[in-house]
């Protein structure tokens, strides 16, 4: 059988064609399997990293259940370190299976640096409220005196951008928790018990023994005043006026404004029934006339 000139040449190029079909597969195969590679330690990664993120997850809630941090706390601390565990987990990833993952990080990074500048003063009040809700460094029901704004009530209500306290008026005020967590702060309700002071002025005629004695027995008709702790009566100053006696005593906490304001009373009465002249400051004016 006799092949003619055009179809050999068809067959050469048929040959040549299939020639390169084969080098292209083979220059393919190469790079097909190590992208299959990739992905198959990609997923491996996937799934390991996803198990360390459950043990880490579990570490921190027990850690948070310890600790005693507050629920709304502790969930989001949960979810920022699930959030961010999986963020790092993606690079990992994108950078393992040939993604390029620089300019991600620049632009997430830009991102977060942008959203932080724009809410600057919510960011403060919200970390402000983690420390708080973590710290504790008082809870609701206490009585606080805010050092910043002088303001002060008893603590209603803690949530994570504010704290809101009930003042002796029953007013609601509603407290930054950015301003909270960086000024000082007294937690007048934290210790189980408060000492109470007096500073009491008498004549100087009086007899001290005697306003010593009527003190004390004044301080022992009050029933919520704690017997068992020190009662401490002393002469505090020497003033120009008057003899100013120091009383210092206890009482639980809860029971404060009550024995003060009695014993303020109180003390008053008993002076007047045993005669002690609490001074007044007296003005005396000289006028002389020109001659």
């Amino acid at each position: 059988m006799l092949l003619d000139a055009g179809t050999v040449v068809n067959g050469e190029e048929v040959i040549k064609e299939a020639n390169k079909l084969i080098q292209a597969m083979e220059n393919f195969i190469p790079t097909l399997l190590n992208f299959a590679l990739n992905v198959l330690v990609a997923i491996i990664l996937f799934v390991i990293g996803k198990l360390v993120i459950k043990l880490v997850l579990k570490f921190v809630k027990r850690f948070c259940e310890r600790a005693k941090i507050e629920v709304s706390v502790r969930k989001f601390l949960e979810s920022l370190v699930k959030f961010v565990l999986y963020i790092i987990l993606l690079v990992i990833i994108c950078d393992r299976v040939g993604i390029e993952t620089t300019s991600f990080i620049a632009v997430l990074g830009s991102a977060g640096l942008a959203l932080g500048l724009a809410l600057q003063g919510s960011l403060s009040n919200f970390a402000g409220g983690v420390l708080i809700l973590i710290l504790k460094p008082f809870k609701v029901g206490d009585y606080i005196l805010d050092g910043s704004s002088g303001k002060e009530g008893t603590v209603r209500k803690i949530d994570l951008f504010y704290t809101y306290l009930d003042t002796g008026d029953n007013k609601k005020l509603i407290i930054p928790n950015g301003n909270l967590s960086n000024t000082h702060l007294i937690n007048t309700s934290a210790n189980n018990k408060r000492r109470v002071d007096f500073d009491l002025g008498i004549s100087y005629a009086t007899d001290i023994d005697e306003a010593k004695r009527v003190i004390l027995d004044t301080i022992s008709k009050e029933d919520k005043v704690l017997k068992e702790e020190e009662i401490f009566v002393f002469i505090k100053e020497l003033a120009a006026s008057q003899v100013t006696v120091g009383v210092r005593i206890w009482a639980y906490s809860s029971d404060y404004w009550d024995v003060y304001f009695r014993l303020n009373e109180n003390f008053k009465k008993a002076f007047d029934k045993a005669q002690i002249k609490i001074p007044l400051n007296r003005l005396s004016v000289h006028i002389e006339e020109n001659k």
